[in-house]
């Protein structure tokens, strides 16, 4: 008998999406405790790449995450909550303790802000089955054909030497194979230096189709003269309209292999309260977002939202300001969900919000 999803049998897009990333036990502590504070915590799973495959499967999207996990009880259950959620998890390694001697989950802890006290992450990811397993002997050819998109983030390369090797064969193999190809640079001052991150995801943009984020890459004024600095030199967090189109102009006159950039802008009006717009450069325009305004549940996983609803909108062909639009409020829903992934299984749901539509739905 041959499986299937249930869920997938009314899905107007044949796309296939394909990441590649770590997935990760999150601790928090409950009611915006501080770890200081905590006596107990509540346990979920996420992780940047994951968070997108899993918001994408909730939305329709036929969503394959590749990860290493060990093969316990924590590995396991990291393994069911992606199943659970409709993330298919056949390429998937559960370790053993020969192949990942330190045998464990990447953990991080989670103190949510509150009011004026920002949110706080503390990792404990170091020698975890993903960054202690030999990816050399994989076959990434194999593991990707017949999928139609491969999303990949800075966050992975940042975690050792064999895992910024897998990116980078990860790419080579998704341009054999005719893939698109999404990246977002999703830096982590944590994990490497701001130089670290520059010189290797720049590495990667002669092979990415659709870019999240301007940072961190070189985008030099003069590729033989760096001392005449890079095009995004002094361009404020909150640019305005020209200020971006000039920084998204030199990035596809430097690399005209991308198809789209669009990074989303934050208003921290305090820790509770932010806004979000966000700017998009698709077949030669420009184009500026809505500006959503909205109370924060939980923060973590906005960005993965962000980029979740603009790869759903590219996949469903959405017309440029629809694109955009429902990538913020993809965002902007999900800062009200708690978890790292936006669980959000309605479409019409964010394309209300993108509408500015906040009746109650009967």
């Amino acid at each position: 008998m041959e499986h299937y999803n249930p869920l997938l049998q009314d899905n107007d897009s044949p796309k296939k999406f394909f990441t590649i990333g770590e997935i990760m036990l999150r601790l928090t502590p409950p009611n915006y405790e501080k770890i200081r504070m905590a006596s107990n915590f509540e346990a979920s799973y996420g992780g940047s790449e994951a968070n997108i495959a899993l918001a994408l499967a909730n939305l329709g999207v036929d969503s394959t995450f590749f990860s290493v996990v060990p093969n316990n009880s924590l590995g396991k259950s990291a393994v069911r909550m992606l199943r659970s959620n409709d993330v298919h998890c056949t390429p998937m390694i559960l370790s053993t303790p020969q192949e990942t001697p330190t045998h464990r989950l990447g953990t991080y802890y989670l103190e949510t802000g509150y009011g004026i006290r920002p949110s706080k992450v503390t990792y404990d990811r170091k020698h975890s089955a993903f960054t202690e397993y030999d990816y050399s002997q994989l076959d990434l050819h194999s593991m990707m054909e017949g999928f139609d998109w491969l999303h990949l983030s800075g966050i992975t390369p940042a975690l050792g030497p064999n895992c910024r090797n897998l990116v980078l064969d990860s790419l080579k193999a998704a341009k054999d194979l005719g893939m698109t190809v999404s990246f977002d640079g999703n830096f982590r001052s944590a994990l490497w230096t701001w130089e670290e991150a520059r010189d290797f995801c720049t590495e990667c943009l002669p092979y990415v189709d659709v870019l999240l984020g301007i940072e961190p890459y070189h985008l030099w004024k003069d590729e033989e003269n760096h001392s005449k600095g890079d095009w995004k030199d002094g361009v404020p967090l909150q640019p305005s309209y020209e200020q971006q189109d000039e920084i998204f102009q030199a990035f596809v006159r430097r690399y005209p292999n991308l198809k789209c950039i669009a990074r989303h802008v934050r208003y921290a009006h305090s820790g509770s309260e932010n806004s979000l717009k966000a700017f998009m450069w698709y077949e030669g325009h420009t184009f500026e977002s809505r500006l959503f305004t909205f109370n924060i549940l939980d923060r973590v996983g906005g960005g993965d939202a962000f980029a979740s609803g603009l790869i759903y909108a590219m996949i469903h062909n959405y017309r440029s300001m629809d694109m955009i639009n429902f990538a913020v409020a993809s965002s902007a829903i999900k800062h009200t969900i708690h978890g790292d992934a936006n669980i959000t299984d309605d479409v019409k749901s964010i394309r209300n919000l993108m509408n500015m539509n906040y009746d109650i739905k009967r």
